[in-house]
């Protein structure tokens, strides 16, 4: 039965409209979910919006006799392919390994979408009707405009106009575009005329390519930028690094210029983007009718996660001048900050507050960036003739507006709504906007501010950053500012942290085998965050993407003036720059040493890999060789000493005993330097994981009292002979029933002696 809250998605929901012809089918790859946040929903609403009848047809079979692509029928103006998420970083983990989940499938269940989804869907449009324009649009498409490398095939691949015969492909966040595609097929305009619409690329033959279009504001024509063809960019590496850094420089300009490339005897002409959205001029999108929830047909096959993670969450604003180099957000979203306006966004909030299943926490409000929210340069005219890649590095523009207080106001506001009990800062946050040196006092006093509300009343448990490594000539190519940038902040986070009394943590994401970064780059980054005092575990191996600088770095191996560069290429040697965020884990230790053995570091080696290395890491910098501290030695003695006592003297009156396995640990450790030692009960784990221990032997140990059948239980189920979750080893468990019963001490101290230690 149709759910009027939703756009129709089959036949029957057309008869029951009582619709017998649509205007435009939408295709994507994701799950039909009616929120502002996918990217298929806000077209749909688009298209809506402007009078036409649009039905969305997610996730379609294309593996069988392809009835799904006709149940909708032909549509009156075309067709448009909107797929989601990236489909091949959506399939396919760092190392091209296969995913077996999909985070935006009901269910999280993995093979409901193709590779490179795009391509395909188009290849079967254009197969079974030919004559009916199609519009190609979304992240896939708008990241593979212009030759690009492609990671999952190893090879250049041109761009997707040359390969999907689109009739046009829009770029970037589409809605300026798209409403003047209407307006003029609206007008009766042929849709094979739409050639000058900025945001907007063709393919064309080479002796037919349009005149340049105007910039309305400036009221000059559109400047060509030809960049080499195709095919020369597959000849030669360096050509092709230098093209796409042509293309990079484009999108960071507030006026760009149309971009030319001959790919065969055809040439893409790729027209340059709308200038940026004022401020509110992004409400509408937010603002359609959104069912705010997955489409009904999919409750029987569960929850899609990737909108249970933002389902209540609010976006604030758009775009992000960080400009990090392995980040696709410039040639997707811009540089340049397009704000929702107060207004707009406290509706929202009024909107979420009464969806079911709230339950009076917010669990972002924020984008790309956290803390950007109309954020803009003083000079609107010196923004419009530049071209630095980021706003921030190598230091921050001090044309740039880095004002917080709106944001203030706004967090205030939002937390003080009686329906709200908690209000989270899920986004990341620029640290580097809050230590800004190059402004005046009352900015600063802003992001103190700022920075002290964000830590007393925002955060989860755990503040989101993204320092993406600690070696400065690594953070150049990354683009991001120095590390001892993090250390202010971490400082300022722990000095609040403890004046309020709360135990928050900082989670710093780091980044391995970006191209320039060495295996000695990450032993660096491993004993740097040692010494903080992390075990690191929000981190990501490096993904060439489509459509960004560092992608094609890994591509050429040379920096875009040509001069070479390293790059991990191989699974071996991507896994070797991974394995030192995870030093902690002794299966990863002897490996470790054997390559820093080879990379002669032997002082990295026993730092990092010694359980003294904090306490002497604290002198020790890795990049500068400090000198070590001569009291070390006995310092880390009475330290080590401390931890012996506290592990056996027992606790103070009125606190419960504890089973500590570290003095022992540390005693063998000292024993036999930095040979590591596991205890036995790990070792027990480890074989149980590996099936190579029989647990069925503890069975005339179990007792048949327990609720579950087998074993002494603490009082919720769980055996003393079960595993870490609480599942019970397999077997005959009622080996017991017929013996007597042995006489149990249960009393608390008994129950926890009988515990493994270190649990």
């Amino acid at each position: 039965m149709y759910d009027p809250r939703f756009l129709p998605i089959c036949k029957e929901d057309l008869d029951e409209l009582g619709w017998d012809y649509v205007d435009v089918i939408v295709i994507s790859a994701d799950c039909y979910v009616d929120h502002p946040s996918f990217g298929h929903a806000v077209v749909a609403r688009l298209f809506e919006h402007e009078g036409l009848r649009v039905a969305i047809l997610p996730q379609p079979n294309w593996r069988d006799d392809l009835r799904d692509f006709k149940k909708l029928g032909t549509p009156r103006l075309f067709f448009c392919i909107s797929s989601g998420m990236d489909s091949m970083v959506n399939h396919y983990t760092a190392g091209k390994r296969l995913r077996h989940d999909d985070a935006f499938t009901a269910g999280n269940k993995a093979g409901f979408r193709p590779d490179y989804a795009t391509y395909t869907y188009a290849k079967i449009v254009k197969m079974l009707y030919p004559d009916v324009p199609l519009l190609i649009g979304g992240l896939e498409s708008s990241l593979r405009r212009v030759t690009h490398y492609d990671y999952w095939s190893d090879r250049l691949k041109p761009s997707i106009m040359a390969e999907t015969e689109a009739d046009i492909l829009v770029y970037g966040m589409g809605e300026k575009p798209l409403k003047e595609i209407v307006r003029l097929l609206k007008k009766g305009v042929p849709f094979s005329s739409l050639k000058n619409i900025p945001q907007t690329a063709v393919l064309v033959d080479k002796d037919k390519v349009p005149a340049p279009g105007k910039h309305k504001e400036l009221g000059t024509s559109w400047e060509d930028l030809r960049l080499p063809s195709h095919e020369e960019c597959v000849a030669s590496k360096k050509t092709q690094i230098q093209s796409y850094n042509k293309v990079d420089i484009e999108c960071n300009k507030m006026f760009q210029r149309r971009i030319l490339q001959d790919v065969g005897d055809k040439t893409v002409v790729i027209n340059p983007a709308y200038p940026p959205m004022e401020y509110g001029e992004l409400d509408e999108s937010f603002e359609y009718p959104y069912a705010r929830a997955p489409h009904p047909r999919y409750k029987k096959r569960g929850d899609v996660p990737a909108f249970e993670m933002i389902k209540f969450s609010i976006n604030t604003h758009r775009g992000c001048f960080g400009g990090c180099s392995f980040c696709a957000i410039n040639a997707q979203q811009g540089k340049f900050i397009a704000s929702r306006s107060r207004e707009s966004i406290l509706r929202e909030v009024e909107k979420v507050v009464n969806m079911e299943g709230f339950a009076g926490t917010i669990t972002d409000l924020g984008g790309p960036s956290a803390n950007m929210y109309k954020m803009r340069g003083r000079d609107r005219s010196r923004c419009s003739k530049c071209a630095r890649p980021s706003c921030c590095t190598p230091n921050i523009c001090d044309n740039m507006n880095t004002s917080h207080r709106e944001l203030i106001d706004l967090y205030r506001e939002v937390r003080n709504h009686p329906k709200v009990k908690h209000l989270f800062i899920g986004s990341g946050v620029r640290y580097d906007l809050l230590l800004q040196e190059n402004c005046d006092e009352k900015i600063r006093a802003e992001h103190e501010e700022y920075a002290r509300d964000l830590i007393d009343y925002h955060v989860s448990g755990r503040l989101k950053v993204a320092p993406e490594h600690t070696v400065e000539a690594v953070l150049k190519l990354i683009r991001k500012p120095s590390f001892t940038l993090f250390h202010k902040f971490k400082e300022f986070f722990d000095a609040e942290c403890e004046r309020i009394g709360k135990k928050q943590q900082l989670i710093p994401y780091f980044i391995s085998s970006h191209p320039g970064c060495t295996e000695a780059d990450m032993a660096e980054l491993a004993l740097e965050t040692k010494q903080l005092g992390f075990q690191l575990e929000q981190v990501q191996d490096f993904t060439p993407t489509p459509m960004t600088i560092a992608t094609e770095m890994f591509y050429a191996e040379m920096k875009p003036d040509g001069t070479p560069l390293y790059v991990a290429k191989t699974p071996e040697q991507k896994k070797s720059q991974k394995q030192f965020f995870f030093w902690y884990i002794p299966e990863n230790r002897p490996q470790i040493r054997a390559t820093l053995e080879r990379l002669k570091l032997g002082k990295i080696s026993r730092l990092l890999l010694s359980r003294s290395a904090i306490a002497e890491g604290k002198t020790y910098s890795p990049s500068k060789e400090r000198e070590e501290n001569p009291e070390f030695r006995e310092k880390d003695l009475q330290m080590r000493a401390e931890r012996s006592v506290m592990s056996i003297v027992p606790q103070k009156s009125g606190e419960k005993g504890r089973w500590e396995n570290s003095s022992r640990r540390e005693r063998r450790q000292a024993e036999f330097g930095d040979k590591t030692w596991t205890p036995k009960h790990e070792l027990r784990d480890a074989q149980r994981r590996e099936g190579r221990r029989d647990d069925n032997r503890f069975e005339s140990r179990r007792d048949a009292r327990s609720p579950i059948g087998s074993g002494m239980t603490n009082g919720n189920g769980r055996s003393f002979h079960s595993d870490r979750r609480g599942n019970v080893p397999q077997g005959n468990r009622n080996s017991n029933m017929n013996k007597p019963q042995q006489k149990r001490n249960d009393s608390p101290v008994q129950f926890s002696s009988r515990r493994r230690p270190g649990r």
